[in-house]
């Protein structure tokens, strides 16, 4: 029986679905679902060129030894105790304060995330060093450890950020860009969790008792704990914007400084520099595999015309653009559910970036939208891989964590709205560069 090609399309697109619920690794399953789509439309010496070619083409690409620099910078920093010292910096100064030790720890997660690049690093180290602190002076269980969940997305989010790096390679926009993209909106959602804990805390002050009290020359005192953060932000974010240098070598310069930062404070080892590399090794190789995968899935998406057939049916539909971009921003937050952010990412650009390219939306700002979105699914049941993450660190029970998350789910979507009626929120930074 022969089916057109968009069809050969939808139907691969469901098998791959299929694929991925029945826990296939996706990026043998996007490459396999491909190869085979590709021998369908356009024959199987095709199908083979595609294979051969699309793997060196995808390695090579410069954008992509970006991601290798930072990945290895992050797990170095989250190796050698830095997360550690800035929690204790954010402890002392808003510690004593009601819920003071909740917002401490998404400023700790947010300087963390500055430095590192993705969630789990965040996520991690405030588990082990952040909810036994809060348990220590009785707090809910159910926002200690919230609080943890949420706050280590901002790793997503906040520049350097992997998200943003796949997004930039999938996509062929501007890394540097969309590192300046991601710092106002990272900035909001901070403000917003910690408004979150804070209205909490009025409704509820039993579940977040102050913490001790610190004097001011402790206060001043706890700020050399940051030094090392303060550094490493300005080496590589004020490197890029300043136009000193691109965001891969802004990346080898974060990585040498962190191995540097940390060999200066005595807290580089031999083990732990090795157990890094291994770490930053395997994570840019499943990552890289992710990428080929998606590549020739893309290929094969290409040739059957869906994402234009898509984009031509979206263009034809009686709604205003907005009310489109919504239904995506939906439709994100339910696949956020499901799956892991950078599956997802990889998954859905091939297919929906075309569709908002066509409704006029600017590509940087919507890479920070999908970011935001993706974020929220980290925390989401019943897959918020950072739930599942902190559940292992804490030994806290997962239904007692996502209880917790939902007000500050809330205020990342408020988040989503602000700088979708805002966008200047985003742009503004990529345009001053």
């Amino acid at each position: 029986m022969n089916i057109s090609i968009q069809m050969a399309g939808v139907l691969g697109l469901i098998v791959l679905l299929v694929l991925l619920f029945a826990r296939m690794w996706i990026a043998i399953a996007m490459a396999l679902i491909g190869f085979l789509g590709f021998i369908y439309i356009g024959g199987l010496d095709p199908a083979l060129m595609i294979l051969a070619t699309v793997p060196y083409r995808t390695l090579s690409n410069y954008t992509l030894s970006t991601l290798p620099l930072f990945v290895l910078m992050g797990i170095v920093i989250a190796n050698t105790g830095i997360g550690e010292d800035l929690y204790h910096a954010a402890h002392t100064w808003m510690g004593r304060l009601k819920g003071g030790l909740a917002m401490a720890t998404v400023l700790a997660c947010a300087a963390l995330a500055a430095i590192c690049g993705n969630s789990m690093a965040g996520t991690i180290t405030m588990g082990k060093v952040a909810v036994p602190e809060m348990r220590k002076y009785k707090y809910d269980e159910s926002l200690a450890t919230a609080c943890v969940a949420t706050g280590g997305t901002l790793g997503f989010l906040i520049p350097p950020s992997l998200g943003f790096i796949l997004y930039a390679i999938l996509t062929e926009q501007s890394v540097g860009k969309l590192f300046m993209a991601g710092v106002l909106p990272g900035l909001l959602l901070v403000s917003l969790l910690i408004s979150v804990i804070f209205i909490i805390g009025k409704f509820k002050p039993l579940s977040m008792p102050p913490g001790p009290g610190t004097s001011f020359k402790e206060k001043i005192v706890s700020i050399k704990y940051t030094w090392a953060m303060v550094l490493l932000f300005l080496l590589v974010m004020g490197g890029i914007y300043g136009g000193i240098f691109t965001p891969t070598e802004a990346g080898a310069i974060g990585a040498f400084g962190a191995i540097v930062i940390s060999a200066i404070s005595r807290r580089l080892t031999l083990q732990n520099l090795f157990t890094s590399l291994f770490e930053a090794a395997r994570t840019t190789g499943m990552i890289a595999c992710i990428i080929i995968g998606a590549f020739i899935f893309s290929k094969f998406l290409c040739i059957s015309e869906l994402p234009f057939s898509l984009s031509e049916f979206v263009g034809g539909l009686p709604f205003n653009r907005y009310t489109i971009f919504a239904i995506i921003v939906f439709l994100y937050i339910l696949l956020g559910m499901f799956m892991d952010v950078m599956p997802a990412i990889v998954l859905t650009v091939p297919i929906l970036y075309p569709v908002i390219i066509s409704l006029g939306f600017d590509p940087i700002w919507y890479g920070v939208i999908m970011v935001l979105v993706m974020e929220m699914g980290m925390i989401t049941p019943p897959i918020g891989m950072n739930v599942f993450i902190l559940a292992g660190v804490t030994g806290s029970d997962i239904g007692t964590i996502f209880r917790g998350v939902w007000p500050f789910v809330a205020a990342e979507l408020l988040c989503v709205i602000i700088v979708t009626i805002f966008p200047q929120i985003v742009m503004f930074l990529p345009n001053m560069m």
